[in-house]
Parts: C-alpha cells; structure tokens; sequence
C-alpha cells in the first residue's frame, strides 16, 4: 500500500467517524456544507463545459436535497411544509440545471440555499454541546 492511497483511507475513516458521531444539528450543517461543495463544483464545471462532472456533483447534490426533504418532520415544526416547498423547487432547478446545461438554475440554487445553511449553522452554534458521560468508577476509582 503507497503512502499516498493509506492517507486517502484515513481521511476516509476520519470523515466517517465524524460523521457517525456528529449531533443530529451537526450532521444538517455538514448536509449543507457538501450540498453547496457540490453545487460549486457543478457551477464550476458547468462553466468549463466538463458536463459529466457537472452532472455528476448535480446528481448528488439532487440526492441531498431529497434526503433533507424527506428528514423535515411537519409534526413537529410547522415550518417543515414551507421548507420542503423550496427543497422541491430546488431539486427540480437542479434537474433543469443538468439537462439544459443551465449554470443560472446552479447559481439560483446556490442563491437560495446559502441563506439556509447559514441559518442553519447559527442554529447549531446555539444548540449547546451535550455533556459528556461521566467516567465510570469501580470503588471510588476512575475507570478509563
């Protein structure tokens, strides 16, 4: 195994134990964040003419929308109705987006959604850290 393709594993393992362990706040800004990384690339590629990249990040970014969409809870926050409007006005930009080969429906999706994400970090921000379990103690003893 070359140095190169064990560090490529590791970060890998990294970015997965981040995510397993995030916040369920936590893993809505990191939705976020890969969904506007995508929509950037896609824009970028858009712009360079390279259509399978673009349609690629385009895809994925299609995904997420639909897995935010499909987490909003309408029982729970009335706002959900509202933000699920926009999410399917987005998803159906994005389809656009990648059939015409439309870098303006990118940009409109990249306009509507930086708002929300910021949003959605200051939210997360507010959200204090949960606290960490105690130590275990055998005896009066730390265990660990």
């Amino acid at each position: 195994m070359t140095a190169s393709s064990l560090q490529a594993r590791q970060r890998a393992q990294y970015a997965r134990d981040a995510v397993l362990s995030a916040s369920p706040a936590r893993l809505l800004t990191l939705l976020y964040d890969r969904l506007l990384l995508d929509l950037r690339r896609a824009e970028a590629a858009q712009l360079e003419q390279r259509w399978a990249a673009a349609s690629t990040d385009l895809v994925h970014a299609q995904d997420i929308i639909t897995e935010l969409s499909a987490s909003l809870r309408p029982d729970v926050w009335d706002g959900a109705e509202s933000l699920r409007g926009i999410y399917t006005y987005v998803h159906t930009a994005l389809i656009t987006a990648n059939v015409r080969r439309d870098v303006e429906r990118t940009r409109e999706a990249i306009a509507l959604l930086v708002p929300l994400q910021q949003s959605w970090h200051a939210a997360a921000d507010a959200v204090p850290a949960p606290a960490a379990p105690a130590p275990a103690t055998r005896g009066g003893w730390s265990v660990g």
